[in-house]
């Protein structure tokens, strides 16, 4: 069964007007990537940086696409995100689970993740939060929103969501 969470972000993924959907495989979007059915329009990408200059390009052929990962993965999504998709103005939303919350069981994910929204403020990335404090509908409505609002100012924008439940569970 898929949550009411992964489901609200995969329609507003859709509600947003992406075309395509590229993910990088892992446990913690597998709910989402369900959700958005349709395998003729989701697939998978090995790497971060290679979903940024494949689903990034879409605005130069008039198209628009989404990225679902983790926000780890950012790590190595930095330079193609920051030289391609910003330097040259391809507006893209990405779609990425927060890992290092509450209810994370992997202790070292802590070093990298906790800094991810402070980083991509820094580099002049959009970013959108969204956790428990906020139900499904607010959910899918801010992913579409984020999805008009990187289309309108021609740049990537992040939503970044909390599928982690306290216990430990998925969302």
């Amino acid at each position: 069964m898929t949550s009411p969470y992964a489901a609200a972000v995969a329609q507003g993924i859709w509600a947003s007007g992406a075309e395509l959907v590229g993910y990088v495989p892992s446990v913690g979007v597998a709910p989402v990537i369900t959700a958005l059915g349709r395998p003729d329009l989701v697939f998978p990408l090995s790497r971060e940086e290679e979903a940024m200059g494949v689903i990034g390009a879409l605005p130069l052929t008039g198209r628009f696409g989404a990225v679902v990962m983790q926000d780890n993965g950012f790590g190595n999504a930095l330079t193609a995100l920051t030289t391609f998709n910003v330097s040259y103005h391809l507006p893209l939303l990405i779609v990425a689970n927060i890992r290092g919350g509450l209810g994370e069981y992997n202790s070292m994910i802590h070093s990298f993740s906790q800094h991810v929204p402070a980083l991509l403020d820094r580099l002049g990335v959009r970013v959108f939060d969204l956790d428990r404090r906020s139900g499904p509908a607010d959910w899918e409505d801010v992913v579409a929103e984020a999805g008009a609002h990187a289309r309108m100012t021609f740049r990537p924008v992040v939503v970044l969501a909390q599928f982690w439940a306290t216990d430990g569970k998925t969302a």
